[in-house]
């Protein structure tokens, strides 16, 4: 199969690169590592070596052609070859979307030791070592994994690569909500000296969403360019999967030695008066929405409604959220929570727990939402915001043994239905992307190498992106509590940091739970600037199972936000330097 000759990105600023001039011409033989052309960007000049062998079948854009990065240039293959569309992409590829997925903070799955990928079996022309079934984080990771350990890797999608994760979920919220964020940095502007010509704004919906989708089409067309770079077949539609272990698309049928089911969720509906208004909108639809409303009410104070509702709370708009629960995020610790609470309250958003909604009502182009406790709020639009439940379509030929409405699955990842396997959101084990990463890895290489490799999810970090941020790895102080009965816990403020204050972000805090006895780190819970970067650290050490004790021999630098974890640390032990002494 002819290779694509592709102009490389060879820099994070790199946009494109001129050619100028081909070494070799169209059926020259080619050896890898050749030097092919010669290209300049930068106004550098450089030379381009073959990645592989064979014969320069043709010259796509020729000398003095400037070229955009990853643009296809031409083509190696074997002598008579008829060059096609399906033709594997070249190394180059590779580096610009791996780059994208970075720069996004996403995971690129690692490329293994030559000795642990498979034998090479063949195969019939519609047969595969493993079918992946989604596109999501789950699902491209483990189709990648399986590719680097030499399987024949088949990716079925039925509309766009990235899953929930990319497309309508973390990454253009977090769009959004550094936009949040700017705006609170103007606020401060003039108490730092930086003194604007007026402070009024205006938010223009067109371009925040254009400038979001722009974001999406970078990374999932990332996560495209990584599939094809490792020659993983790609299947665009929706996957009908059948016990046989094969999955039909439309008319075509294709057979997998093994299946991996990593079809993600969706959004959670209730069943309520009123729901189907058009004024109500999930959070999928939300992220489109080019008019602001004058006011929102948001139905369910978990992650994703929390940070949505401090999105347009930061525009102006008025926003209730309504929970039934007795705090917002209740999975949270219980102080973290209602810390985040209070501060949110001060950014202006209105906040009623322990209350669901009973009915809505549309009339004149607003909604009336009737509380279950007598109350109403009235708003111009709604957002749904319950969660989001495993997404089973294409799976109901399957009789696959279910937990609830999740597909149940051993610590393998694998399904009542031996060599069919279920990472990700399918499972509802936990709903992150950063899980399913772990999730859709460990399947692919039981699914290739049969099971040898369990999933560890113990200490899976969890974060909200609101200003300030929110982390957590463990136990809360309850769960912790309930299990071990005595218990150590640590505390520092970011009040007192000297980074924090020069930034203006002097709020929140560290706790850390730990053991009394052996005084091993239960867990570990953050509100304040940079949480979800801070808690990695956090979930390494109880990785590592690192003691209190043996974490205070490290040195944190200074100034740094990660200092007030150190301190809290400490805390446990009654030894900060920078708290108040402990009460005997």
């Amino acid at each position: 199969m002819a290779v694509e000759i592709i102009m490389p990105k060879l820099g994070v600023d790199m946009q494109e690169g001129e050619i100028i001039e081909w070494k070799k011409q169209e059926g020259d033989v080619v050896n890898e590592g050749d030097v092919i052309l010669e290209m300049m960007s930068d106004k550098t000049s450089m030379e381009l070596e073959a990645e592989d062998s064979g014969v320069l079948l043709k010259i796509v854009r020729g000398n003095g052609e400037v070229v955009p990065v990853t643009e296809v240039i031409g083509y190696i293959g074997v002598e008579g070859e008829v060059v096609g569309e399906s033709a594997a992409p070249a190394a180059a590829e590779v580096a610009q979307a791996t780059a994208d997925l970075q720069a996004a903070g996403l995971e690129v799955p690692s490329t293994p030791a030559a000795a642990a990928q498979a034998p090479k079996v063949d195969l019939a022309a519609n047969e595969y070592d493993m079918i992946v079934v989604g596109g999501g984080p789950a699902g491209y990771y483990a189709a990648i994994k399986g590719a680097q350990l030499g399987g024949k890797i088949a990716i079925v999608e039925k509309s766009e690569f990235g899953g929930t994760c990319l497309n309508v979920g973390c990454i253009p919220t977090k769009t959004y909500l550094k936009n949040a964020e700017i705006l609170d940095g103007i606020k401060h502007a003039a108490g730092r000296g930086i003194n604007l010509a007026s402070t009024n704004y205006t938010i223009d919906m067109d371009k925040t969403v254009e400038f979001k989708n722009s974001v999406v089409k970078t990374l999932t067309g990332g996560v495209k360019g990584l599939l094809k770079a490792n020659k993983v077949t790609i299947f665009n539609g929706l996957g009908q999967v059948n016990p046989d272990k094969t999955v039909t698309i439309g008319s075509e049928t294709i057979k997998g030695r093994s299946i991996i089911l990593a079809t993600g969720s969706k959004v959670s509906r209730i069943n309520i008066p009123g729901i189907e208004s058009s004024l109500v909108l999930t959070s999928d639809d939300i992220l489109d929405l080019r008019e602001m409303p004058k006011s929102l009410a948001v139905m369910g104070g978990g992650v994703v409604g929390i940070e949505l509702g401090l999105v347009w709370a930061s525009y102006g708009v008025d926003v209730t959220v309504i929970e039934m629960a007795d705090r917002i995020i209740p999975a949270m610790d219980k102080e973290v929570s209602l810390e985040l609470q209070k501060i949110l309250a001060k950014k202006g958003m209105k906040i009623k727990t322990s209350v669901g909604v009973s009915k809505i009502v549309e009339a004149n182009n607003q909604l009336t939402l009737k509380l279950n406790n007598g109350e109403e709020v009235i708003a111009e639009k709604a957002l749904l915001s319950i969660g989001r439940v495993p997404q089973m379509n294409g799976l109901e030929n399957l009789n696959l043994e279910m937990d609830r409405n999740r597909i149940k699955v051993n610590e393998y990842q694998e399904t009542s239905i031996p060599g069919i396997y279920a990472p990700g959101d399918v499972n509802g084990t936990k709903m992150l992307a950063h899980a399913a990463y772990r999730m859709g890895e460990v399947a692919a290489e039981n699914a290739m190498h049969g099971n040898t490799r369990k999933a560890n999810l113990e200490f899976t970090p969890a974060a909200v992106y609101t200003h300030p941020e929110v982390a957590m790895v463990g136990l809360t102080e309850e769960q912790a509590c309930e299990q071990y009965g005595n218990i150590l816990i640590g505390k520092n403020s970011f009040t007192g940091n000297g980074r924090a204050i020069a930034s203006n972000e002097a709020q929140g805090f560290v706790k850390v739970i730990a053991d009394a006895k052996y005084h091993e780190i239960l867990g570990v819970h953050i509100i304040g600037p940079a949480a979800a970067e801070m808690i990695n650290e956090a979930a390494t050490i109880m990785e590592n199972e690192l003691t209190v004790d043996e974490l205070l021999l490290s040195i944190h630098g200074h100034p740094t936000f990660s200092e007030v974890m150190y301190e809290a640390f400490a805390d446990v032990l009654g030894e900060a330097i920078h708290n108040p002494p402990k009460r005997k």
